[in-house]
């Protein structure tokens, strides 16, 4: 990792973007304001026909392209190629990232040995949701319109949250060594309903087992709902089929999402479920 008395950039940090450029805006304006460190910067625009294409041109912001929306899969695997920082950090493109976000990132960082981790930080939204890891409900605005970033920045930081268990959110960081190492993210879940938890799956096999959430390193989620307009593939039983046991039971026993340690003792009932779960869908000829 480049020494950040150096200058170099720290992270090179990847954001899939489709069609939203005003929140775009304010994601990078983010970065660029908040970091202690310095970053590189990559954007994937699928389709980019709000204008976010010739956005990024005019600004040299480095980027890669597709015609169509290719998803997230695609959208986090293709800049991935241009990225020369020894950590990536992986982000949605309706994050507003606090100040410090990177300073309390990187000291977890320096904490780990070898490569075989990962950790994100702590999204604030403005919503309630089944996600106990995020800190809500905090209503600092929707959009662009009626983004309270004063009010963000006054409160931020006094809100009390702990550290967590089960890193599957974004901003999160990893080497860009066991990125490659697992191939990124599975193309088969395109254009992207659970190619999170999926990943999470490929790092556990890999034999990672530090996947920590930072509540310092905090990002306000604006909850823009860009998966309402594409057509969802079915992650559920795609996950369900490739890796022997639900979503739900990985998150609950495996990560331990939201709790202290993982054991991966699933239940024998548990187990059973999704086995018959599996084949009660095949025999429906349902794999995906």
């Amino acid at each position: 990792m480049n020494a950040p008395t150096t200058g170099l950039p720290l992270f090179s940090i990847l954001i899939p973007s489709w069609n939203n450029l005003e929140i775009l805006k304010i994601t990078l304006g983010s970065i660029r304001k908040n970091s202690v460190y310095p970053h590189q910067v990559i954007v994937h625009v699928n389709e980019g026909t709000d204008g976010t294409l010739e956005w990024v041109r005019a600004n040299n912001i480095l980027h890669t392209h597709s015609e169509g929306n290719v998803g997230v899969c695609y959208g986090f695997n293709l800049p991935s190629s241009l990225a020369t920082c020894d950590h990536l950090v992986l982000s949605d493109d309706d994050n507003y990232f606090c100040p410090g976000w990177d300073k309390y990132l990187y000291e977890e960082v320096q904490k780990q040995k070898g490569i075989k981790w990962c950790v994100s930080g702590t999204l604030i939204e403005r919503e309630v949701t089944k996600n106990t890891c995020v800190i809500a409900p905090y209503n600092f605005g929707s959009d662009q319109a009626n983004f309270d970033e004063e009010g963000l920045l006054r409160e931020f930081d006094k809100i009390s949250f702990a550290d967590w268990q089960g890193s599957n959110w974004y901003p999160m960081v990893l080497p860009r060594q066991l990125w490659c190492a697992v191939g990124g993210l599975s193309v088969e879940f395109s254009p992207g309903m659970y190619s999170d938890p999926d990943f999470m799956m490929k790092l556990w096999h890999y034999g990672v087992r530090t996947f920590k959430g930072v509540s310092k390193a905090r990002a306000y989620h604006f909850m823009s709902k860009t998966t309402s307009r594409v057509k969802r593939n079915n992650g559920a039983v795609t996950f369900l089929f490739k890796w022997g046991m639900s979503n739900s039971t990985f998150m609950k026993y495996t990560l331990n999402m939201g709790g202290n340690g993982m054991d991966n003792n699933v239940p024998f009932l548990k187990r059973a479920k999704d086995y018959f779960k599996r084949v009660w869908l095949a025999l429906k000829g349902a794999r995906s």
